[in-house]
């Protein structure tokens, strides 16, 4: 039996990765669309067309990624909410030994260098805590998948699938939005949530909880901003579509479009981002924010990603401690409402 205390504990992040310089933007690039979460095709088609996608997209995310310095800074902050976790953590079991360990769906530390990293640990218990608040196949199950056909080291594992409407979390996003609905004054805005867009059909077809745990989230922001005396005209909309399938909508542009007919400036806020990457630095604070300039939507304000503000690592310590409790599956605080084929809760209860 595991004893209570003195327990090794590795705790595990994951997120998207990105590239760390100019030459590595192909690779990354490929390893992203060669994931069947992601091109739901195939292996012999999937792999030349993720090639084929790669090298017709490099040198347009190299751009990007160089109005950044030339790589992604996600690593960077990731590692500075993996230390945040470890110090939230060490306060609340200080008889045990607690790390997080960081892995990258897409690139380094990719999830196999990691699992022998968690295996040479050799930790009793196992956290697996994506950094995606709402889980949908394309990031969360793509990367628990991964993991679990990789590691082979020693622990209890428990996974916290998602937590879209976990408390520290949703009070650091209100107290960023509220502060930004400051600086507009009496000017009227328009706060448009924006969460990164996925095909609709994933929604529709394979049953993806995304689309309502994004408005589970926003609703719970809502309700918080208006506890702190703040009743806000907002919106939803989503972001980075690519290829010719129908996204969720509206998109964030046509947001925009919106908040411009109706004479409004934005306090835009990523999310389902919770630390910055070419989505948020690039996307939204250059490239939209010149369509918002275009269509004369004034002012215009971004809120930033929650990244280790001390509200969120408390939520994201809260999580692991209770996950520790329990085996299996399951949310921290509210995950879905509805029934969903690839909620993973959901499929544990009935396959159990």
């Amino acid at each position: 039996m595991i004893p209570l205390t003195g327990r090794r504990i590795a705790v595990v992040l994951f997120n998207l990765g990105g590239p760390d310089d100019q030459a590595t933007v192909k690779p990354f690039l490929f390893n992203l669309f060669n994931d069947p979460a992601i091109i739901g095709l195939p292996g012999l088609v999937r792999t030349p067309l993720a090639r084929l996608i790669s090298n017709r997209r490099e040198k347009a995310a190299q751009a990007n990624y160089a109005l950044m310095g030339g790589g992604s800074p996600l690593l960077p902050e990731t590692r500075k909410q993996a230390a945040a976790l470890e110090a939230a953590l060490a306060a609340r079991l200080p008889d045990d030994e607690v790390r997080a360990f960081i892995a990258m769906r897409y690139w380094n530390p990719l999830t196999e260098e990691t699992a022998a990293e968690v295996a040479a640990f050799g930790p009793d218990e196992i956290v697996l805590l994506p950094l995606y608040p709402q889980y949908s196949t394309t990031t969360s199950a793509s990367s628990l998948k991964l993991w679990n056909a990789v590691y082979a080291g020693s622990g209890d594992s428990r996974t916290v699938c998602c937590y879209p409407e976990a408390y520290g979390w949703i009070d650091a996003q209100a107290a960023a939005v509220a502060a930004k609905l400051d600086e507009a004054g009496d000017r009227p805005v328009r706060v448009l949530f924006s969460a990164h867009g996925i095909p609709e059909k994933l929604v529709s077809g394979k049953g993806d909880p995304y689309q309502e745990q994004v408005e589970s989230t926003v609703a719970a922001v809502v309700a918080r901003l208006a506890e702190l005396g703040r009743a806000v005209d907002h919106a939803i909309c989503y972001q980075s579509r690519v290829g010719p399938l129908k996204w969720l909508g509206p998109s964030t542009p046509e947001a925009l479009e919106q908040t411009a007919r109706d004479g409004k400036g934005a306090v835009v806020v990523p999310i389902a981002f919770v630390s910055e990457h070419v989505e948020t630095l690039v996307e939204l604070d250059i490239e939209y924010r010149e369509l918002a300039h275009h269509l004369g939507v004034s002012p215009w304000l971004r809120v930033p990603t929650v990244s280790t503000t001390p509200l969120f690592m408390d939520a994201l310590a809260d999580a692991t401690v209770n996950a520790l409790g329990r085996t299996g599956v399951a949310p921290y605080g509210p995950g879905c409402r509805g029934e969903w084929k690839a909620c993973p809760c959901q499929a544990e209860r009935r396959a159990g």
